[in-house]
């Protein structure tokens, strides 16, 4: 019997630990940086590869940790999320607290013993992601401008890393990943809109699945885009792009624009889940596409 019960506690304690610090989203963020890294170093070293791994692990898992805690009682009354550890009532506040805290300093500290710039761009990251993005989610769309902020750091951050040096090359990176999050959390807003407005959270820039958030998702995906092949032209210094590595970017973003139009035309939930997963093949692509472009 014993066992038995501790086969049952191990994964949902596990489970839990995921849960809080949304292990998937952070593992993303992660493949951000690291790509960001590659992108920036003369030489590559595994030592600060992991350290960056690690110490951006940390910092996001935080982050999802304050947000889960300031938002339990909002949590509880979505389907989404009303299973998470927190407000279904399987961790206190107080243990995701002490999560939070610990890796806030473990994050923090890591980054440091890269240099301090990404120790506090990383530090800026939960900040801005627990203090204002969250209070703001009920209060405003521009939610989403302020949270598209911290959500675009990890990209730049890895070049941050790789060069202890903030210029036009990580402004780039930054700037690719800004654009890019709003078709890609306007397209949630738009298929979770009932769940979010059980909550009382304002995502979408109208704050209806109308023409309006439609085209304005249209208008962020070409932004996207055109962003994402701006190293082509030769003008973001050491971030440079191949022709070859342009086109295929501009393929993958015709795809992503694609399913952006296919909102606009159909206006349904089925559409806008279609976009989410297209904007986040975009991105990881993309990121992939400008590795390989360097190193070959």
């Amino acid at each position: 019997m014993k066992a038995t019960a501790s086969t049952k506690v191990t994964p949902s304690v596990f489970s839990d630990f995921k849960e809080i610090t949304k292990m998937g989203l952070a593992l993303s963020v992660v493949f951000s940086s690291v790509a960001g890294y590659l992108l920036g170093a003369n030489t590559v070293s595994i030592k600060v590869l992991l350290l960056l791994a690690f110490g951006g692990y940390f910092m996001v898992g935080a982050s999802n940790a304050f947000n889960q805690i300031i938002e339990k009682d909002l949590d509880a009354l979505m389907d989404r999320t009303k299973n998470r550890p927190v407000p279904a009532g399987r961790m206190s506040v107080q243990t995701a607290f002490i999560i939070a805290v610990v890796f806030t300093l473990l994050g923090i500290a890591i980054l440091y013993t890269i240099n301090p710039k990404t120790a506090m761009y990383g530090a800026i990251s939960i900040f801005l992601y627990t203090s204002v993005y969250t209070p703001l989610k009920t209060k405003t769309p521009l939610s989403v401008f302020v949270g598209a902020i911290p959500g675009a750091i990890p990209f730049m951050l890895g070049w941050v890393a790789a060069t202890n040096d903030f210029g036009i090359e990580p402004g780039t990176l930054f700037m690719i990943q800004f654009f890019w999050q709003f078709p890609h959390f306007w397209s949630i807003g738009w298929f979770l809109y009932e769940d979010y407005e059980k909550a009382g959270f304002f995502m979408l820039p109208t704050r209806k699945r109308d023409k309006g958030t439609a085209v304005q998702i249209i208008m962020y995906t070409v932004w996207t885009v055109l962003a994402s092949i701006l190293p082509v032209f030769g003008f973001t210094g050491k971030l440079q792009l191949s022709i070859i590595g342009a086109i295929f970017i501009v393929i993958l973003g015709l795809g992503m624009l694609f399913f952006a139009l296919k909102l606009f035309r159909e206006m349904t939930s089925k559409a806008a889940k279609q976009l989410m997963l297209a904007s986040v093949s975009y991105i990881t692509l993309i990121q992939i596409v400008y590795v390989i472009d360097k190193f070959i």
